[in-house]
């Protein structure tokens, strides 16, 4: 258990940010189901809408920490593969 203030403090802070990377994670999330979503019915245009809403999500969550770069650089790509195969 923590003895010190700082260590108090820490683990208080520790909290606090993980409720907020958590929420930004999952709302990453969302926007990725939203374009697999699209991407399931056969809708192109739906799907382009939702990947061009998903692109700045993921790397919002790059540059907050919550992502690693070369992760979201390779989600967007497979799903920019999948979107441009739908023909």
């Amino acid at each position: 258990m923590a003895n010190t203030p700082q260590a108090k403090k820490r683990i208080r802070r520790n909290n606090a940010r993980a409720e907020v990377n958590g929420a930004r994670v999952s709302r990453i999330r969302t926007f990725l189901k939203k374009v697999a979503l699209a991407l399931t019915s056969g809708d192109k245009g739906a799907a382009a809408a939702a990947l061009a809403a998903a692109q700045p999500e993921l790397m919002r969550g790059v540059s907050k920490g919550v992502l690693h770069k070369n992760t979201a650089s390779r989600k967007f790509a497979r799903l920019t593969k999948r979107v441009s195969a739908l023909g």
